[in-house]
C-alpha cells in the first residue's frame, strides 16, 4: 500500500476523533445550562405534576387524593372562574394595546432624526424599572384626588374615576398601565422595520401609493413575523400577571384581588393557595391547569400564523 493509499485509509478515522472531540467539547460547554435546567426546571415541574394529585401543607407529607384537586378547582371554587376571568379580560384587552403602543413608537424612533439614540434609551428605560417600583408610581399617576389623570380631567371639567378604589375601574386602571413595560417589545419592532428593504418602499411611492397603502402593503406583511413573534411572547406574560396587580391590591386595601375581587389575577390566586393557605397541593394543580391554557393558546395562535405571517423566503421559493 503507498504511502498515499495509507493517508486517505486514515482519513475517516481521524475525521471520526475530530467530530468526537467536538461533541465533547459541545456537551461539556452546555452542560452547566442543561444540568441548570433540569435541576431547576424539568425537576420542579415534575415534582409538581406529581404534588397536584395530593394533599400537601409543607409540614405534614403529602397524602394522596387523586384527581380531587382538579374537581375541587372546577366545580367548588369560584375564585378560580373569576380569577381566569379577570385574566382573560386582561389579556384580550391589553395584549393588543401593548403592541399598537410599542410599534406606534417603533416606528416614530425609526426616522434618522437627530436625538432618536435618546428618545430610543428612554422609551426602553421604563421596561428595566422594578415592576414594585412601577405600580407604586401609577399608583400615584391614578390617585383621585393628586394624581396627574384626574388633575387633567379636572381641568377639563370632567370628575374623574376613583382608579383602584373602584372595582369597575381597576382593571381598565391595569391595562392602561401595561403599556409602560413595552421597551423590549419597542426595540424588536425597532430591528423588524430596519430589515424591510427601502427600495419596496420606494417603488410603491413611485407607483403612487400613499403612506397608509405604504403601512398596510409593505409594513404590515414584511414585520408579521416580528408581530407574530410580540404577540405570542405578550400573550405568555399577559397570562402571568402578577406583581402590579399583587401590589396595587394589597396597598390600596390591603387584600390581594380587592376592590371585590376585581383585581384577582390567576397567578395571585395560586399564591395565595400555595402561601397564604398552604394548599400547595392545589396550587400545583391550578400551575398545571394554567401551563395547559397558555399550552392551548400558544399552539392555536401558531397554527394561525400560516393565514397571516408572512415569510418573504417561502414566498420566493
Amino acid at each position: 500500500m503507498t504511502a498515499i493509499a495509507r493517508l486517505r485509509a486514515l482519513r475517516p478515522l481521524r475525521m471520526t476523533l475530530k467530530a468526537r472531540r467536538e461533541a465533547i467539547i459541545f456537551y461539556l460547554c452546555i452542560a452547566p445550562w442543561l444540568i441548570g435546567f433540569i435541576v431547576f426546571t424539568v425537576g420542579p415541574m415534575i415534582a409538581s405534576l406529581g404534588l397536584s394529585f395530593t394533599k400537601w401543607d409543607m409540614l405534614s407529607p403529602p397524602v394522596a387524593v387523586g384527581i380531587k384537586n382538579y374537581v375541587t378547582m372546577f366545580t367548588k371554587d369560584p375564585d378560580f372562574w373569576q380569577s381566569l376571568k379577570v385574566t382573560a379580560v386582561y389579556t384580550v384587552f391589553s395584549v393588543p394595546l401593548r403592541l399598537l403602543t410599542a410599534l406606534f413608537l417603533a416606528m416614530l424612533l425609526n426616522e434618522a432624526t437627530r436625538g432618536v439614540s435618546i428618545f430610543r434609551t428612554v422609551f426602553y428605560l421604563p421596561s428595566i424599572v422594578a415592576s414594585v417600583a412601577a405600580a407604586v408610581l401609577w399608583a400615584w399617576i391614578f390617585n383621585p384626588r393628586f394624581g396627574p389623570i384626574n388633575g387633567a380631567l379636572r381641568l377639563i371639567g370632567i370628575k374623574g374615576p376613583t382608579w383602584f378604589s373602584d372595582p369597575k375601574w381597576t382593571l381598565p386602571a391595569l391595562i392602561i398601565m401595561s403599556t409602560w413595560g413595552v421597551g423590549g417589545e419597542m426595540l424588536i419592532f425597532l430591528a423588524g422595520l430596519k430589515g424591510i428593504p427601502k427600495q419596496l418602499y420606494e417603488a410603491a411611492e413611485i407607483d403612487g401609493a400613499g403612506a397608509l397603502a405604504r403601512f398596510f402593503k409593505i409594513t404590515i406583511p414584511m414585520l408579521s413575523p416580528t408581530i407574530f413573534f410580540n404577540f405570542v411572547m405578550s400573550l405568555i406574560g399577559s397570562f402571568q400577571t402578577f406583581d402590579s396587580a399583587w401590589v396595587i391590591s394589597t396597598a390600596r386595601a390591603g387584600t390581594p384581588g380587592s376592590p371585590m375581587r376585581s383585581t384577582l389575577f390567576y397567578l395571585i390566586h395560586l399564591y395565595r393557595n400555595a402561601f397564604g393557605w398552604q394548599k400547595m397541593g392545589y396550587a400545583s394543580a391550578l400551575a398545571w391547569v394554567l401551563f395547559l391554557i397558555i399550552l392551548v393558546v400558544t399552539l392555536l395562535t401558531i397554527r394561525s400564523s400560516a393565514l397571516w405571517v408572512y415569510y418573504e423566503a417561502e414566498r420566493g421559493e
